[in-house]
Protein backbone atom coordinates (compact mmCIF):
# COMPACT_ATOMS: atom_id res chain seq x y z
CA UNK A 1 0.00 0.00 0.00
CA UNK A 2 2.45 2.47 1.05
CA UNK A 3 4.80 1.78 -2.47
CA UNK A 4 1.44 2.40 -4.46
CA UNK A 5 0.89 5.62 -2.68
CA UNK A 6 4.45 6.52 -3.50
CA UNK A 7 4.47 5.98 -7.03
CA UNK A 8 1.42 7.55 -7.78
CA UNK A 9 2.67 10.64 -5.71
CA UNK A 10 5.97 10.33 -7.46
CA UNK A 11 4.32 9.67 -10.98
CA UNK A 12 1.40 13.08 -9.74
CA UNK A 13 4.41 14.90 -9.59
CA UNK A 14 6.46 14.07 -12.44
CA UNK A 15 2.75 14.83 -14.86
CA UNK A 16 2.41 18.39 -12.89
CA UNK A 17 5.75 19.39 -14.02
CA UNK A 18 5.60 18.15 -17.32
CA UNK A 19 2.05 20.11 -17.86
CA UNK A 20 3.58 23.70 -16.23
CA UNK A 21 6.75 23.21 -18.53
CA UNK A 22 4.36 22.12 -21.02
CA UNK A 23 2.34 25.38 -20.26
CA UNK A 24 5.58 27.56 -20.62
CA UNK A 25 6.79 25.92 -24.43
CA UNK A 26 5.94 28.01 -27.25
CA UNK A 27 5.02 26.45 -30.61
CA UNK A 28 8.41 26.23 -32.71
CA UNK A 29 8.97 25.37 -36.08
CA UNK A 30 11.02 22.66 -36.73
CA UNK A 31 12.41 20.53 -39.90
CA UNK A 32 11.72 17.11 -38.40
CA UNK A 33 8.20 17.77 -38.07
CA UNK A 34 8.77 14.96 -35.03
CA UNK A 35 6.89 16.78 -32.29
CA UNK A 36 3.31 17.86 -31.76
CA UNK A 37 2.27 21.22 -31.74
CA UNK A 38 3.38 22.54 -28.37
CA UNK A 39 6.41 20.70 -29.22
CA UNK A 40 6.20 17.67 -26.68
CA UNK A 41 7.42 14.74 -28.04
CA UNK A 42 5.60 11.21 -26.25
CA UNK A 43 6.88 7.75 -27.01
CA UNK A 44 6.45 4.02 -25.99
CA UNK A 45 8.91 2.07 -26.04
CA UNK A 46 10.20 -1.69 -25.68
CA UNK A 47 13.34 -2.09 -22.71
CA UNK A 48 15.65 -4.95 -22.82
CA UNK A 49 19.12 -5.32 -21.03
CA UNK A 50 21.83 -7.75 -20.27
CA UNK A 51 23.23 -7.55 -16.69
CA UNK A 52 26.53 -6.14 -15.73
CA UNK A 53 29.43 -6.32 -12.26
CA UNK A 54 28.55 -8.79 -9.90
CA UNK A 55 25.03 -8.45 -10.73
CA UNK A 56 25.71 -11.02 -13.88
CA UNK A 57 26.39 -13.71 -11.83
CA UNK A 58 22.58 -13.90 -10.60
CA UNK A 59 20.77 -12.27 -12.89
CA UNK A 60 20.98 -13.06 -16.90
CA UNK A 61 18.61 -10.58 -18.40
CA UNK A 62 15.70 -7.89 -18.19
CA UNK A 63 12.18 -6.69 -20.18
CA UNK A 64 9.81 -4.44 -19.64
CA UNK A 65 8.57 -1.11 -21.55
CA UNK A 66 8.39 2.29 -20.63
CA UNK A 67 6.54 5.85 -21.59
CA UNK A 68 8.85 9.29 -22.53
CA UNK A 69 7.87 12.50 -22.78
CA UNK A 70 10.36 14.66 -24.55
CA UNK A 71 9.31 18.83 -23.35
CA UNK A 72 11.81 21.14 -25.30
CA UNK A 73 13.88 23.88 -23.61
CA UNK A 74 16.05 25.02 -26.77
CA UNK A 75 14.32 25.35 -30.07
CA UNK A 76 14.50 21.18 -30.94
CA UNK A 77 17.84 20.40 -29.94
CA UNK A 78 17.38 20.18 -25.70
CA UNK A 79 14.61 18.70 -23.93
CA UNK A 80 13.32 17.76 -20.67
CA UNK A 81 12.62 14.34 -20.77
CA UNK A 82 10.06 12.69 -17.68
CA UNK A 83 10.08 8.97 -18.11
CA UNK A 84 8.38 5.99 -16.47
CA UNK A 85 8.26 2.09 -16.93
CA UNK A 86 8.31 -1.31 -15.51
CA UNK A 87 11.50 -3.70 -15.69
CA UNK A 88 11.56 -7.93 -14.84
CA UNK A 89 15.08 -8.76 -14.31
CA UNK A 90 14.88 -12.74 -14.53
CA UNK A 91 17.02 -14.54 -12.26
CA UNK A 92 19.24 -17.71 -13.13
CA UNK A 93 18.82 -20.91 -12.39
CA UNK A 94 21.20 -23.18 -10.59
CA UNK A 95 23.06 -20.57 -9.53
CA UNK A 96 26.98 -21.88 -9.29
CA UNK A 97 25.55 -25.61 -10.71
CA UNK A 98 24.08 -25.73 -7.22
CA UNK A 99 20.55 -27.58 -7.86
CA UNK A 100 17.20 -25.37 -6.78
CA UNK A 101 19.75 -22.43 -6.00
CA UNK A 102 17.58 -19.99 -7.99
CA UNK A 103 17.30 -16.23 -7.62
CA UNK A 104 14.63 -14.91 -7.54
CA UNK A 105 13.10 -12.01 -9.96
CA UNK A 106 13.19 -8.34 -9.49
CA UNK A 107 10.24 -6.63 -9.84
CA UNK A 108 11.17 -2.70 -11.04
CA UNK A 109 9.15 0.19 -12.03
CA UNK A 110 11.81 3.19 -12.60
CA UNK A 111 10.69 6.85 -12.72
CA UNK A 112 13.64 9.11 -13.91
CA UNK A 113 13.64 13.03 -15.77
CA UNK A 114 16.79 14.41 -17.00
CA UNK A 115 18.01 16.22 -19.89
CA UNK A 116 18.32 15.22 -24.32
CA UNK A 117 20.30 17.18 -25.86
CA UNK A 118 20.91 16.66 -30.08
CA UNK A 119 24.50 17.73 -30.91
CA UNK A 120 23.20 17.06 -34.58
CA UNK A 121 20.86 15.98 -36.41
CA UNK A 122 18.86 12.58 -35.02
CA UNK A 123 21.65 11.97 -32.69
CA UNK A 124 21.02 12.74 -28.96
CA UNK A 125 23.01 11.83 -25.48
CA UNK A 126 20.66 11.93 -22.52
CA UNK A 127 20.94 11.64 -18.75
CA UNK A 128 18.52 10.63 -16.52
CA UNK A 129 17.96 10.52 -12.50
CA UNK A 130 15.38 9.45 -10.33
CA UNK A 131 13.68 6.51 -8.13
CA UNK A 132 12.94 2.85 -9.13
CA UNK A 133 10.40 0.96 -6.76
CA UNK A 134 11.45 -2.78 -5.75
CA UNK A 135 7.60 -4.17 -5.96
CA UNK A 136 8.91 -7.70 -4.51
CA UNK A 137 11.11 -6.72 -1.54
CA UNK A 138 10.01 -9.76 0.55
CA UNK A 139 10.93 -12.13 -1.84
CA UNK A 140 13.96 -10.96 -2.33
CA UNK A 141 14.94 -10.25 1.44
CA UNK A 142 15.96 -6.50 0.64
CA UNK A 143 15.55 -3.92 3.55
CA UNK A 144 14.79 -1.10 1.18
CA UNK A 145 11.85 -0.86 -1.36
CA UNK A 146 13.33 2.30 -3.51
CA UNK A 147 16.44 2.95 -4.58
CA UNK A 148 18.30 6.04 -6.67
CA UNK A 149 18.80 5.31 -10.40
CA UNK A 150 20.49 6.75 -13.26
CA UNK A 151 20.89 6.10 -16.97
CA UNK A 152 23.04 7.81 -19.33
CA UNK A 153 22.09 6.71 -22.74
CA UNK A 154 23.37 7.53 -26.49
CA UNK A 155 20.47 7.22 -29.14
CA UNK A 156 19.13 7.74 -33.04
CA UNK A 157 15.93 9.73 -33.40
CA UNK A 158 14.55 9.30 -37.02
CA UNK A 159 11.29 10.16 -38.53
CA UNK A 160 8.96 7.73 -40.38
CA UNK A 161 6.02 9.96 -40.92
CA UNK A 162 5.62 13.83 -40.48
CA UNK A 163 3.82 13.03 -37.16
CA UNK A 164 5.83 9.70 -35.88
CA UNK A 165 9.48 8.49 -35.39
CA UNK A 166 11.03 5.85 -34.12
CA UNK A 167 13.99 6.52 -31.16
CA UNK A 168 16.08 3.55 -30.19
CA UNK A 169 18.95 3.86 -27.88
CA UNK A 170 21.35 2.38 -26.16
CA UNK A 171 22.07 3.03 -21.98
CA UNK A 172 23.73 2.10 -18.78
CA UNK A 173 21.17 1.86 -15.73
CA UNK A 174 22.50 1.00 -12.34
CA UNK A 175 20.77 1.44 -8.55
CA UNK A 176 22.35 1.71 -5.34
CA UNK A 177 21.43 -0.83 -2.74
CA UNK A 178 17.94 -2.63 -1.90
CA UNK A 179 19.72 -4.77 1.11
CA UNK A 180 21.98 -2.95 3.25
CA UNK A 181 25.55 -3.99 2.75
CA UNK A 182 24.40 -6.19 -0.02
CA UNK A 183 26.45 -5.38 -3.34
CA UNK A 184 24.55 -8.10 -5.09
CA UNK A 185 21.41 -5.57 -4.75
CA UNK A 186 22.39 -2.92 -6.73
CA UNK A 187 20.85 -3.69 -10.29
CA UNK A 188 22.79 -2.51 -13.04
CA UNK A 189 22.58 -3.64 -16.93
CA UNK A 190 23.57 -2.06 -20.17
CA UNK A 191 19.93 -2.02 -21.92
CA UNK A 192 18.49 -0.84 -25.06
CA UNK A 193 14.41 1.13 -26.09
CA UNK A 194 12.98 1.32 -28.95
CA UNK A 195 9.96 3.16 -28.99
CA UNK A 196 7.59 4.27 -31.35
CA UNK A 197 6.74 8.34 -31.03
CA UNK A 198 4.07 10.53 -31.68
Amino acid sequence: MKNSFKISALILAFAGLGLGASAQTTPTTTTSTTTTPGGIRYSIGVDAGVPVGNFKDSYKWNLGGSVQADIPVYKQQLFVTINAGYNNVFGKKDIGGVPNLDATDFHLIPVKAGLKFFPIENFYVQGEAGAAFLLNKSDLGANKSTAFVYAPQIGVQFPVSASSFIDAGVRYEATTKYATGVDASKVNFIGVRVAYGF
